[in-house]
């Protein structure tokens, strides 16, 4: 028997904001507010839920229980919503970007972390992008993409140029420009 297909964690939180701003334009006022009430009290009734569950997890666990809950998408979003996840925004900022890291590397390049003001991230790219807008928006988007997955409640991921790397030599054929005779 196959196992039912679940919904992707991407497309249950596009659901959420779908019904969040369906819920924002109800004509009623007094209906939205309760709406919005009842909504608020399930997410703080979820959430003590929620932190019972990871109290439990972290008096039994040697931690590998915990490492599978948090690398899990949507446990993961859940665990953030509600304050509990287990990995600081600091250190699934920098992991993120040791994931990305080979992938820069392939492309001569290199990452620096400037700073995390949430929800901020601020970066400096290094080596061969450097100068190039293509490879530099390549390589920006392997980082946003890997940064966004890992922290969720970042918002812009800011790339610039490291300023003391010189820019690229531009090599001019001489003489294709020099009159043939």
């Amino acid at each position: 028997m196959l196992a039912p297909s679940r919904p992707a964690p991407a497309q249950l939180v596009a659901d959420v904001e779908r019904l969040l701003e369906r819920l924002d334009e109800l004509p009623d006022g007094p209906a939205r507010e309760v709406a919005g009430d009842l909504l608020a009290a399930l997410l703080a009734l979820y959430g003590a839920g929620l932190e019972r569950m990871v109290e439990e997890i972290a008096a039994r666990d040697d931690g590998s229980l915990a490492a599978a809950l948090a690398g899990d998408e949507l446990v993961s979003h859940m665990l953030m919503l509600h304050g509990l996840h287990p990995v600081s925004l600091p250190d699934r900022v920098r992991g993120a970007i040791e994931d990305v890291r080979p992938y820069l590397e392939s492309h001569a390049g290199n990452v620096e972390l400037v700073a995390i003001e949430e929800p901020t991230v601020r970066l400096r790219l290094q080596g061969s992008c450097h100068g190039c807008p293509s490879s530099q928006a390549t390589l920006k988007l392997a980082l946003e993409e890997a940064i966004v997955k890992a922290a969720p409640e970042i918002e812009q991921v800011i790339a610039e140029e490291d300023p003391h790397e010189e820019p690229p030599l531009l090599q001019i054929e001489w003489a294709s420009c020099l009159p043939r005779g």
